[in-house]
């Protein structure tokens, strides 16, 4: 579903059925029939046109992407047809540049991104608010039997995006990991966090969220709006990984950033709109406890296999809503407006990932 007229963004949940052209099938690319897909914040952002214009062409997003293989090319080995998979925020890559060479195939400076991009043969790619999916093998993850299909999805981009720095940041028993802001991404820090052996300790505002962020696994709750919330926590956390896209008021950078243990990481998750950046870091800010600020895009396929089969052996399940396609428009808009309230700091209620059924 998707396509609006091009410089309305008023009307950008005004969903449409089109039909497209997929790219044709290669040798190792791998089709499915899509069966659900999460919907996440950075489908609003494509569709709000946050981070670039979208053209004239339909748009269809959805990153989230779980189905089963249809087909295969001749050349691809890890999956067949029948088998369940997922697709996340990344269709193709060079396969040739030193980032894919190293297994970083999500970093690759060519990457061939899942919504409103384009494939190497000019077609253009579209998201999982569609029938099916075609993508290079190395970027279709096969899932566990103990995972279902459902609670899959969302791990596509959401799962994933923090799952990432947690393990290349070796986040592990003995290890202290700050969460700030418990939404969808956020619990999902929590959970992972809490499945790998680490001590969680989540941030945010105000008590609505804390026996919820208690049941995801968070060892210890913090509420940001409270005088000097985060003293107590200076020179602790060795890990925190930032899931909102904009400091409330109460919070400064280096009062984040002053709760890192020495030579801690600070992974920013929460992407903005381009125009909205985070204010300016002072080099006094990461000296003093030798801290490094760090992004992550989406996982490789390593990554995804390794969460996958860490969600199976420790049975980690999201908080998920599910609703039917036809509800699409729906989905979207809830979760606009949880994340308008996030960003003033008047959510009532956690936000959960949206799941779209056929």
């Amino acid at each position: 579903m998707g396509k609006r007229d091009e410089d309305d963004t008023s009307a950008w949940s005004d969903l449409q059925v089109v039909t497209f052209k997929p790219k044709d099938l290669g040798p190792e690319d791998v089709e499915l029939a899509i069966t659900h897909c999460g919907v996440c914040g950075s489908d609003i952002h494509v569709l709000k046109q946050h981070w670039g214009n979208t053209g004239d062409k339909p748009v269809i997003v959805g990153h989230e992407i779980v189905g089963k293989v249809t087909h295969v090319g001749e050349r691809v080995k890890s999956v067949r047809p029948g088998d369940r998979v997922g697709i996340g925020g990344g269709l193709d890559s060079c396969r040739e540049c030193r980032a894919c060479a190293a297994g970083y195939e999500n970093y690759c400076p060519r990457l061939v991104i899942t919504p409103n991009a384009a494939h190497y043969d000019g077609v253009s790619t579209q998201g999982g608010f569609a029938t099916g999916a075609r993508a290079h093998e190395s970027f279709v993850f096969p899932i566990p039997d103990g995972v279902e299909s459902r609670h899959a999805a969302s791990m596509m981009c959401g799962g994933l995006t923090v799952f990432s720095p947690l393990r290349l940041y070796a986040c592990g028993p003995g290890r202290k990991v700050g969460v700030l802001g418990i939404g969808g991404v956020g619990h999902y820090a929590i959970l992972f966090a809490k499945a790998m052996g680490a001590e969680v300790y989540a941030f945010t505002r105000g008590t609505a969220k804390a026996a919820d962020a208690r049941e995801m696994g968070a060892d210890h709750v913090v509420d940001t709006t409270a005088e000097g919330w985060w003293e107590p926590y200076n020179l602790t956390l060795d890990i925190i990984i930032s899931t909102i896209d904009r400091l409330a008021p109460g919070m400064t950078l280096p009062d984040i950033l002053g709760m890192l243990f020495v030579h801690g990481k600070f992974v920013a998750v929460g992407l903005p709109p381009l125009d909205e950046p985070l204010p300016p870091v002072h080099p006094f800010m990461l000296g003093k406890n030798g801290s490094s600020l760090s992004g992550t895009l989406v996982g490789s396929k390593s990554d995804a296999q390794t969460m996958l089969q860490l969600a199976a052996d420790k049975h980690v399940v999201p908080w998920i809503e599910e609703l039917p396609m036809s509800q699409a428009k729906v989905a979207l808009e809830d979760l606009c407006a949880v994340l308008g309230d996030a960003s003033s700091g008047l959510r009532s209620r956690p936000m959960l990932y949206d799941n779209i059924t056929d």
